[in-house]
């Protein structure tokens, strides 16, 4: 295991960086260091990567643009501290990335938008087709009007779920740390640098205990549980001081920088395990011979057309089975269409669907790649 082979073969990227790195420790928002990472950015979209960038630094800005010294405790005080302060930070990014020739968009989620599985893909297809016109998005959490994610949120775990939410290869944190050691070096003079680990071990936690700084919300713990969530749809965390030298060109060329905390799941078998094991059922459709045939033996999407009956209340985005005729379950997987719809585009054609909707969502009722056969899942769970 090596970090070169964490980025072999990659595609996707998440650079997640925390509020210490990007306000300079509070000061204001760092256009160096900023503009460092953008020209970096620009190089990996370059050579082919896609790449999204979650960024803290809302309130930390806000702050210093407010004139306030240290973190305010009133929830208010908060909401407005983002306000003021996520118009700093997001023209910065776009003034950074603008000028090494990359677009960029501003995304603001919230914990609460993922949970949602209609918001959960809707923000998905957003990101996509940002990334599909080569266009940077720039995340951040919606701390002015969200409360809980002020209260408890941190965008280390924000970065874990935008790694699953785009199905990223690998999640980067840049931090003030260098990485992961067995105990705190300021404290223990024998603490060893943890290099490379499997995500999800249980003793890495143990090992990261300790609060965030001042100006931040996360710790080490927090970069660790976020690996941990990373890796349940097979991507892979590197945790590395932002400010090493072209720390992103370099760990993109395989150099051990960090620590390296390999998913133990690839990526394919992490989200047919979750579809399989994790999800509730809301529905199910039943579909003809052909469509029988195509699933089984072709491995093709589920079209409308072959769909005879609809059973169920569920919306888009929610599991459904996927059933012969006969009434034996087949296959399941997420819908691109509530129940309703999916009644409404039965049997007919996908080039139908938007006559008979008033849009197209997408022309199958389930994707492929968000379906799993009933064998494959017993498999999976077996295994």
């Amino acid at each position: 295991m090596t970090t070169a082979s964490v980025f072999e073969g990659a595609r996707r990227i998440v650079v997640k960086v925390g509020s210490s790195l990007v306000t300079n420790e509070g000061r204001g928002v760092d256009a160096v260091a900023i503009g460092n990472w953008c020209r970096q950015l620009a190089a990996l979209a370059q050579d082919g990567y896609e790449v999204v960038m979650v960024s803290s630094g809302a309130i930390a800005e806000g702050m210093k643009r407010l004139g306030w010294t240290t973190r305010p405790k009133e929830l208010h005080e908060l909401q407005a501290a983002a306000a003021v302060g996520q118009m700093g930070l997001a023209q910065m990014y776009e003034t950074q990335l603008s000028a090494h020739g990359l677009s960029s968009a501003q995304v603001l989620l919230t914990h609460a938008d993922l949970a949602d599985r209609e918001r959960y893909l809707n923000a998905r297809s957003t990101l996509l087709t940002l990334l599909a016109h080569r266009v940077l998005p720039v995340i951040n959490e919606n701390d002015t009007v969200v409360t809980d994610e002020i209260k408890f949120g941190d965008n280390d775990t924000l970065g874990a779920l935008v790694a699953n939410l785009v199905e990223a290869d690998v999640l980067v944190i840049l931090t003030d740390q260098r990485g992961l050691y067995s105990a705190d070096p300021r404290k223990d003079p024998q603490a060893q640098f943890i290099s490379l680990a499997e995500a999800g071990d249980p003793s890495l936690e143990t090992m990261a205990g300790g609060a965030g700084s001042s100006i931040g919300r996360g710790g080490m713990l927090t970069k660790i549980l976020a690996a941990k969530r990373a890796c349940r749809s097979g991507a892979s965390t590197v945790i590395a001081w932002g400010r090493e030298p072209d720390v992103l060109l370099r760990l993109a060329r395989g150099e051990a920088i960090g620590t390296h905390l390999k998913a133990r799941t690839q990526k394919l078998a992490a989200r047919k395990q979750w579809m399989a094991d994790h999800l509730q059922l809301r529905g199910s459709v039943r579909v003809d011979d052909g469509a029988v045939a195509k699933l089984r033996d072709e491995g093709k999407s589920l079209l409308p057309i072959g769909v005879t009956t609809v059973q169920g209340d569920f919306h888009r985005g929610e599991v459904i089975a996927v059933c012969a005729p006969d009434g034996t379950e087949l296959a399941r997987g997420l819908s691109n269409y509530s129940a309703a719809e999916a009644r409404l585009i039965a049997r007919k054609a996908s080039s139908a669907i938007e006559a008979v909707l008033g849009y197209q969502a997408e022309p199958e009722l389930i994707h492929r790649d968000n379906m799993i056969l009933v064998e494959a899942a017993r498999a999976t769970t077996a295994g």
